[in-house]
């Protein structure tokens, strides 16, 4: 375990390993029903929520690579669904990127979130997307987030009913 991850989970934290699977929603990053949305498959490991994807050309920015908006948005993602992995739910409040390279369109990246350190409804997190094919890092980020209020938490659990499908099991 990374010390970032330690810092999070503290001593005897038992985290849970899989792919989330989230009831249908619209959200732009990870919803189902969204027909022009990037459709996040993510997973959960080691206290971090990661995905792994090929951008299509629709999300270019200048030819042959990413937009920074997009790049930008799957950072935002796998940091917060790092959060609720921890079963905790907030909103961004404040978010840093370093694009350290061009990331190219329809060539596979992974994109991993975990977070650094967390007080009572504040939340940090870290971010960083890779080249899926030699590891050379492309963007990096940070985020603060604030925590929902226990009613609030429990309407977002009820509504997206996440669930941690253990690798190599399928989709109930």
């Amino acid at each position: 375990m990374t010390s970032d991850a330690a810092v999070a989970a503290g001593p005897g934290i038992r985290y849970r390993s899989g792919r989330l699977e989230i009831a249908p929603h619209n959200c732009f990053a990870c919803g189902s029903l969204n027909a022009q949305g990037l459709h996040l498959e993510l997973h959960a490991q080691d206290g971090r929520c990661w995905t792994r994807l090929e951008l299509p050309r629709r999300f270019e920015g200048w030819e042959g690579i990413a937009h920074g908006g997009i790049i930008a948005t799957i950072l935002d993602e796998v940091m917060a669904w790092a959060l609720v992995e921890h079963d905790l739910w907030g909103v961004t409040a404040r978010m840093s990127l370093d694009y350290r390279q061009p990331v190219p369109v329809e060539t596979p990246i992974r994109a991993e979130g975990w977070i650094t350190e967390a007080r009572r409804r504040v939340v940090e997190a870290a971010g960083e997307i890779v080249d899926a094919r030699d590891g050379s890092l492309l963007a990096r980020g940070t985020a603060t987030f604030v925590g929902a209020s226990p009613a609030r938490k429990a309407e977002l659990q009820a509504r997206y009913q996440v669930r941690f499908v253990p690798d190599g099991e399928a989709t109930a």
